[in-house]
């Protein structure tokens, strides 16, 4: 894929999969501005790239006028915004039924995960309807067509945020702006090897072996690295993505075409 002469803002591009897209934008040709949380974090992945290919900013996705300072950061370092990558996100912490979930917890991580998109793309697409259009790339998660137990207000926020995407698809279409969604499935990430470390006691064994046990039913049997979707952002960012809009597209090893009942069944008469 050919990012030259791209410029693309990615938020949450401090660590994870956001510094991985950052990675392999860069590579492809694109210039990045990286906005995130936690200023330190960004200019790491900045100094490791190559000198001017990309920028930070300091900012909360949260906050609108944090969100209207990435979109000016991007365009003072680029010219113009081609490209928004909606990457920052939590998960929800402790994990609880909706019963037990706190009013606080669920305006955060919807804040976070759902409205934080709306925000950027709000500000972003007057700027890329100005310049011909434009893409957008929103980074949900299986947990968006999959509930999982016990995470009510995270699948509500990447649910929420996969129809917020195909609407976006539907309304910008005539003004060439193209909006798709990426569903991970199971990612090497800080997130979730925090979220899997507590599983090492009880299952007796390393972290690896804990990726090991709940990949087993995945048809590629492992867990992704985040520098595998960065290609697959690069796709939807380039031109050779220019028919590409309103998609949601897992990136799972094929998790989400699996019948649980069938592999528990499976797997018990092993």
């Amino acid at each position: 894929m050919n990012l030259e002469g791209k410029v693309a803002l990615i938020t949450g591009g401090g660590t994870g999969i956001g510094s991985a897209i950052a990675r392999r934008f860069v590579r492809d040709g694109a210039k990045v501005c990286i906005a995130g949380r936690r200023e330190e974090k960004l200019r790491q992945v900045a100094a490791s790239m190559p000198s001017g290919s990309v920028t930070t900013c300091a900012g909360d996705v949260t906050k609108q006028g944090d969100v209207r300072r990435m979109i000016e950061t991007t365009i003072a370092f680029g010219g113009k915004l081609n490209v928004l990558v909606n990457n920052a996100g939590m998960d929800q912490n402790p994990p609880a039924s909706v019963l037990d979930t706190g009013s606080d917890t669920w305006q955060e991580v919807i804040a976070v995960n759902l409205t934080g998109p709306f925000h950027t793309i709000k500000a972003a697409i007057p700027h890329m309807i100005r310049d011909g259009g434009g893409a957008i790339i929103n980074i949900a998660s299986v947990a968006g067509i999959r509930a999982i137990p016990n995470m009510p207000a995270y699948v509500a926020s990447k649910g929420g945020l996969i129809m917020l995407t195909q609407q976006v698809a539907l309304d910008f279409g005539p003004s060439k702006i193209r909006c798709n969604v990426i569903c991970p499935g199971g990612m090497r990430t800080e997130m979730i090897e925090a979220a899997m470390s507590h599983f090492t006691e009880s299952l007796g064994t390393d972290l690896a072996g804990v990726f090991s046990q709940f990949t087993k039913d995945i048809p590629l049997r492992r867990i992704a690295s985040v520098d595998e979707i960065g290609g697959v952002c690069s796709l939807l960012a380039s031109d050779d993505g220019s028919f590409i809009t309103g998609v949601v597209l897992p990136v799972d090893g094929g998790a989400s075409i699996v019948d649980i009942t069938g592999a528990s069944i499976n797997n018990m008469a092993k």
